[in-house]
């Protein structure tokens, strides 16, 4: 796979993982749960997913040749730029009118 490939390939996972805890009910997207999911267990599972595409992307990086040491200022802007990816989760799940069942 080509470095632009696998630069790309990230950061569609990246917008697709920040946004997975906001469209869907279940824990991890996997296992279902009893009741609505809180929004402090759906920002939790925003810092896993961070963490997973985190680590693709250090293997991907791996592969690619030798790793490039990070400092603090890598993981405040990707840690940035993951939560506005997430963005278009969150208004879809907390400031948008959903009809109610009856």
């Amino acid at each position: 796979m080509s470095q632009t490939a696998s630069i790309w390939l990230v950061i569609l996972l990246a917008f697709v993982a920040a946004n997975l805890p906001f469209v869907n009910q279940r824990l991890l997207a996997v296992f279902p749960l009893a009741g609505p999911k809180p929004l402090a267990l759906r920002l939790a599972e925003l810092v896993l997913m961070y963490l997973a595409v985190g680590g693709v992307g250090l293997l991907l990086e791996r592969r690619a040749g030798q790793i490039a040491p990070q400092g603090w200022e890598f993981y405040a802007v990707t840690g940035a730029l993951f939560i506005t990816f997430a963005f278009p989760g969150f208004i879809w799940r907390y400031l948008r009118r959903h009809p109610h069942p009856r």
